[in-house]
């Protein structure tokens, strides 16, 4: 079996403090975490620059505009999608929205603003635990 590889950019977005979390919708195409809470984000494109990629990612899931900060984190994970076995590399980067209005995407049912020394209490995905202590003790 062949792996697909992509690198994606993903958005610690904050606001007074709370950290934005969305929760995967089973209509999303590339679902593999249906039901769980995730942070923005999204593969880039080739070509793109990956301030380009996490801005344009953030408006089409969230309708947010974002200042967006350093890198703080990078991790993979390889999930199976639509029976492919795909490996992604994310860097994850600290945000900053100047509202909390947010306008959902199709691909999320649900969005929730939450205290991230409180995270362990939500229904994150799995390979967000490392991301939030780093963002924790950044």
């Amino acid at each position: 079996m062949s792996i697909r590889f992509f690198l994606a950019t993903k958005a610690f977005i904050s606001y007074q403090g709370q950290i934005l979390v969305l929760r995967e919708s089973p209509s999303y195409e590339d679902t593999s975490n249906t039901g769980f809470y995730d942070v923005v984000g999204g593969r880039l494109d080739p070509g793109e620059h990956f301030g380009d990629a996490l801005t344009r990612e953030v408006y089409e899931e969230t309708g947010l505009k974002v200042t967006m900060g350093r890198p703080f984190f990078v991790n993979e994970w390889r999930p199976v999608v639509r029976g492919e076995q795909w490996h992604i590399v994310g860097i994850f980067f600290a945000c900053e929205a100047d509202n909390q209005t947010v306008v959902l995407s199709k691909d999320h049912d649900d969005y929730k603003w939450i205290d991230p020394k409180e995270y362990k209490q939500e229904h994150i995905i799995e390979n967000l635990s490392f991301a939030f202590d780093a963002y924790l003790t950044r």
